[in-house]
């Protein structure tokens, strides 16, 4: 009889849910990531913000997203942690957690090859940070290099929201 329990536990064990440390686990963005993330998102507005940990900008902008999340439920949030530091997830899914961001869709860069990834999403990106692309319910991307403004990001939620009424 105690096999039987001990053996009913350990099943259990492998069934049950995923512990917390898990479930924030960040997806390896590698060949193919950008592709499958636009195909995921087809139809939906999506803002997707490339930045990293030893970022500057991108340390005063994370909560401001984090923020903007909160206010536009209708905008799928991704961010991709696109660091030229690698090998750093601790510490993104510590910064992402204070920001406000730890629900959203998170990437990080899993290839050592990272121009590959970066001429994948855009040929003439060259690597800086922070840089966000809206993609629009049509497909349509807008790119903007350096730090986003709410308020522009606030105008293209709000005619996102208006292109379905």
């Amino acid at each position: 009889m105690k096999r039987h329990l001990l053996a009913a536990l350990i099943l259990l064990g492998t069934l049950a849910p995923a512990p917390a440390a898990e479930q924030g686990a960040l997806k390896q963005f590698e060949r193919g990531s950008w592709q499958q993330l636009l195909r995921a998102h087809k139809g939906h507005p999506t803002l997707v913000h490339f930045w990293g940990v030893t970022c500057g900008p991108c340390k005063v902008e994370l909560p401001e997203l984090g923020q903007f999340m909160k206010d536009h439920p209708g905008v799928d949030v991704v961010t991709i942690s696109a660091d030229l530091v690698p090998n750093l997830p601790d510490a993104t899914r510590s910064m992402l957690d204070r920001a406000g961001l730890a629900s959203a869709e998170n990437w990080i860069f899993g290839d050592g090859f990272a121009e590959r990834l970066r001429y994948e999403i855009d040929p003439a990106w060259q690597g800086d940070i922070p840089r966000t692309m809206l993609v629009a319910r049509d497909g349509t991307i807008t790119t903007i290099e350096g730090s986003a403004e709410i308020a522009d990001l606030s105008k293209w939620s709000d005619a996102q929201a208006a292109a379905i009424r």
